[in-house]
Order: structure tokens, then sequence, then C-alpha cells
């Protein structure tokens, strides 16, 4: 990727995060990039275009990471799901202005690019549902229904876009702690001692 691409993306990003997708303008992203609005199209095609790229990117990196979080966790539900609450958590605090327009843009995607968005986050789904069942299996998690929790305790991470701030009252880390504590406490696990 081009610096001029890349500069266009994080210009996108920050405007999508302040104005919304219907609110920002090419015109926006080009100054906030320090290019002309014509620059844009000679480095992305649309506006749509870039939200894609910024939403696929910030699906990938979640799955990544709460795919690799529950490769090196201790093989216990319990802990398990523990860890991937507290990563989860704690990237949609660092990164809340990405997630805000990962979380929220999603109707403004073409259909083509939103079916690709989806299928991404069903394998998230996905990955929190096994882990789920497989608790419920080993008697670890006593929560009865898998679909209900595993839709909550994702909520419970992606809404901390819509209000963390890092001038708020508590750092990512404090965020992640408490999350991941809820989370334990949804399906009926004990969090563990401090």
């Amino acid at each position: 990727m081009s610096e001029t691409s890349r500069r266009l993306l994080e210009a996108a990003t920050a405007a999508f995060a302040a104005k919304g997708f219907h609110g920002t303008t090419t015109r926006d992203i080009a100054t906030g990039a320090g290019v002309t609005p014509g620059a844009v199209y000679v480095h992305h095609r649309s506006k749509e275009e870039l939200l894609f790229q910024i939403s696929r990117h910030g699906h990938e990196a979640t799955l990544a990471l709460l795919t690799s979080t529950l490769e090196q966790a201790p093989d216990d539900p319990a802990e398990q799901l523990r860890a991937l609450m507290f990563e989860f958590a704690r990237w949609e605090a660092v990164h809340h202005t990405t997630a805000r327009i990962v979380n929220y843009e999603l109707p403004a995607l073409s259909p083509e690019h939103l079916a690709e968005v989806m299928a991404l986050r069903q394998d998230l789904r996905r990955l929190v549902r096994d882990l789920v069942e497989r608790g419920q299996a080993a008697g670890v998690f006593t929560v009865t229904d898998a679909g209900l929790a595993v839709v909550t305790l994702i909520s419970l991470c992606i809404d901390i876009a819509r209000w963390f701030s890092d001038e708020g009252e508590w750092s990512a880390e404090q965020v992640a702690a408490g999350v991941s504590e809820a989370g334990l406490r949804l399906v009926g696990a004990e969090p563990p001692a401090r």
C-alpha cells in the first residue's frame, strides 16, 4: 500500500468516525490526507471502497486476535472465555474510533462488500459459540441458551466503541477486566479470584 493510500485510509477513518459515512465527503477525506479530492479516486475506487477496506481490516484483525488468544489460553473454557473477552474488549477500547466504523457503518456497504464482512462476523460468532458450547458440555457454563449468550457476549464488547473515550474514567485494561468478569458471570462461571 502506498503512503498516500495509507493516509487516505487514516483520514477516512477519522472522518467516518466524526461525521458518519453519509456525512463525510471525499473532500473531507482528501483534506484530512493532505491531497486533492481527485487523488481519492486515483488510489481508491470510491468512498464506499474505503469504508469496506476499513471494515474488512477491522474484522480480520479482531478475528485473528481472538483466534490467537484462544490458541494461547489454557485448555479450560472459563479461562479461555476470560482471555477472549479481555482481549476483545481491550481491542474495542484501544481502537474505538475504527471499531465504531467497523460495527456501526455496515449499512453503507455495497451488497457484495457487506456479504464479505458478514461472513467474517459469522466466523467470529462461530468462534465464540464453539467456546460457549464447550463450556456447557464440560459443565463449566450453566447458561441454557448458547445462542443468546453469544450475542450478548459479543454485544458487551462491540458496544464499548460507542462510549469509550481515551480521556474517560476507565483505561482500556480496566474496561477489559470488567467486561471479561461480566462475561464469565453471564455464562454462569465464577470469575477467578484476584
